[in-house]
């Protein structure tokens, strides 16, 4: 059975109404990312972190998986697939897939300061204050910036046993992430699906089309091989 590893971001929860951080009119333009997704941000003020990820968590009660999400999911019917995304949206879990990796976090769960995960709060929100049981503040589930990744050397040895790669919704600009195409060593084809124009190396295969109808051509182009 073949094994297809999908790299995902936030253009694919886009076309679900997850508004993307680096897009015009994306969320940093109304927050400071350094403000409220650096670990030097909780410290200095971690009511405005928390509203800012409550509002998050908030926002997964409006939403639904898309179609991008679903094809995915539904190629697990035919084919071992690992997802590998840099979402802590849980968009990937709803619409059915079962092997995910999440590089930065998961917005519907809490931890502690030492990044021990407490519980699954969903949508709920953090209340100010609130203490782990070992006294330090209860915090998103997130990887900051100016945090290391845990899961990153996970999605290197993934990313290695591919059979097939394919990349949507990420502008491959955030390392670590970014250089998880490096990887792909022993894969027989890599896919990237992108509305935009991008530089691809020669031997990958651009899709130039948003998540949802290029997952549709890759599974097109995927019962063709």
């Amino acid at each position: 059975m073949k094994h297809i590893v999908f790299l995902t971001g936030a253009g694919i929860s886009a076309e679900s109404g997850i508004s993307t951080f680096r897009d015009s009119n994306g969320l940093w333009e109304n927050y400071d990312v350094e403000k409220v997704a650096s670990i030097n941000g909780w410290y200095e003020n971690p009511s405005l972190v928390n509203k800012f990820y409550n509002e998050r968590r908030k926002q997964l009660e409006t939403v639904e998986p898309n179609e991008a999400h679903k094809l995915i999911a539904e190629l697990e019917k035919a084919y071992k697939v690992t997802v590998v995304t840099q979402n802590v949206d849980n968009l990937h879990e709803r619409a059915g897939s079962t092997n995910i990796i999440h590089l930065h976090g998961e917005l519907t769960k809490v931890c502690n300061e030492k990044k021990t995960v407490i519980n699954n709060i969903g949508t709920k929100p953090i209340i100010d204050g609130t203490l782990a049981e070992d006294g330090s503040l209860l915090r998103p589930f997130i990887v900051w910036f100016g945090e290391a990744v845990p899961l990153i050397d996970k999605a290197v040895e993934i990313i290695q046993t591919a059979d097939i790669l394919v990349i949507v919704g990420t502008s491959l600009n955030v390392y670590p992430a970014a250089g998880l195409v490096n990887y792909a060593i022993n894969s027989e084809k890599v896919y990237i699906i992108d509305p935009k124009d991008v530089k691809v190396p020669k031997n990958f295969h651009f899709i130039k089309e948003k998540a949802g109808a290029g997952m549709q051509i890759f599974i097109n182009n995927l019962e063709s091989l």
